[in-house]
């Protein structure tokens, strides 16, 4: 893997707290009227979701 494959990897992965739960893409703070379809990600029990439009990978952290 590349160092640029690796930094784009890297940058695509979201941190969320327990506090913005329920999860969704793109987040109620992110201007939506370019991007797609809110979606809920079920996050709570394995730790991590992606979402299946835009490939965001989203880690909660405690």
């Amino acid at each position: 893997m590349s160092a640029e494959v690796a930094q784009q990897t890297q940058a695509s992965i979201v941190k969320v707290s327990r506090e913005q739960l329920p999860l969704s893409c793109p987040l109620p703070e992110e201007d939506v009227w370019n991007l797609h379809p809110r979606v809920y990600l079920p996050i709570a029990k394995s730790g991590e979701a992606v979402c299946p439009y835009c490939s965001t990978h989203y880690r909660l952290i405690d």
